[in-house]
């Protein structure tokens, strides 16, 4: 009787350790199968597309009049989302617009709270660390902007001097760096956003404001006096500004870049330019009367993804 009793304990011992071995086996199938799902998956469940932006980062993303976010970056990603339709044969999904800050936009993508981010987000090293970049759908460049009468016409003459850029932003690491190899000791302020740290220049709390070019243009073209804001003529880099995705999936990075190759060769990509950077835009109809530059032309000629040296 008592070897019975033992025999039976031993066989439910044995299937009780089935059942919880079988229960962490699936535990962790599904848990790799979490990780395994990419953003079309996430999107495919979900029906939605969350889109992420900046405002304002005018011409990129802003909201308009009726508080819609709009802007060159939003046409674009308004494009990748019918291509993501297309891709998934699902005509029932919709894209929801989520509110970002430069602090903000890289957690918000490794969260998940965002599948793309759309406004004017330049490739780094350090970023690549933590996600992903479409094909870039812009080239900049980080200049100087000063008042006036400053004197300051290029990185030398900012020793001493006080330096506003946006906090998060790749122009805060630049200036840091400038600033350390060529002993400026100049002092920067980070300001939340890119209008706070055009109000600090335009109110001389600062001397210089350091930030991507057309980013200075659209913020000195609703300036109340543009013409005694002056844009240094040298540029301290370039940078490519693309779609944030998020990071190593490249089944989502292949369907975004096959669409910005194909709005770049059809010419849609010159539309949209000339539409944001070329004409009136905005309840003040404001022009910010920028070509495409060589670069960003000889750049399209072969879109690829950057090269960082």
């Amino acid at each position: 009787m008592e070897t019975e009793q033992r025999v039976h304990c031993e066989k439910a011992t044995v299937l009780s350790l089935a059942i919880h071995s079988g229960c962490i086996a699936l535990v962790l199938f599904f848990s790799c199968f979490a990780q395994a799902a990419g953003t079309l998956e996430k999107i495919a469940q979900s029906s939605t597309i969350n889109i992420g932006f900046r405002d304002p980062a005018l011409p990129f993303s802003y909201l308009d009049s009726n508080k819609r976010a709009s802007g060159y970056s939003i046409d674009i990603c308004a494009k990748l989302v019918e291509s993501i339709k297309r891709e998934l044969k699902r005509t029932d999904i919709t894209a929801k617009t989520i509110q970002v800050t430069s602090v903000t936009r890289l957690s918000a993508m490794i969260n998940g709270e965002i599948d793309l981010e759309c406004s004017s987000s330049a490739v780094t090293a350090e970023r690549l660390k933590q996600v992903s970049f479409s094909l870039p759908v812009f080239i900049a460049a980080i200049r100087i902007m000063v008042r006036e009468g400053s004197g300051i016409r290029g990185i030398s003459n900012l020793t001493g001097k006080t330096v506003v850029t946006t906090r998060g932003t790749s122009s805060e690491k630049l200036f840091i760096d400038l600033n350390q190899l060529h002993s400026l000791k100049a002092t920067l302020l980070l300001a939340k956003d890119h209008a706070e740290s055009f109000a600090m220049l335009e109110s001389g709390k600062a001397d210089a404001i350091i930030l991507d070019d057309v980013l200075l243009y659209s913020l000195r073209a609703t300036a109340k006096e543009p013409a005694k804001l002056i844009m240094t003529r040298d540029a301290l880099t370039h940078e490519p500004f693309s779609i944030v995705l998020r990071k190593d999936d490249l089944a989502f990075k292949k369907v975004i870049d096959a669409e910005i190759t194909r709005l770049i060769t059809s010419g849609e990509m010159d539309a949209l330019y000339r539409k944001w950077f070329e004409s009136p835009i905005t309840a003040q109809q404001v022009n910010l009367n920028m070509p495409m530059s060589y670069m960003m032309k000889e750049f399209f000629k072969s879109p690829r993804d950057w090269q960082l040296h």
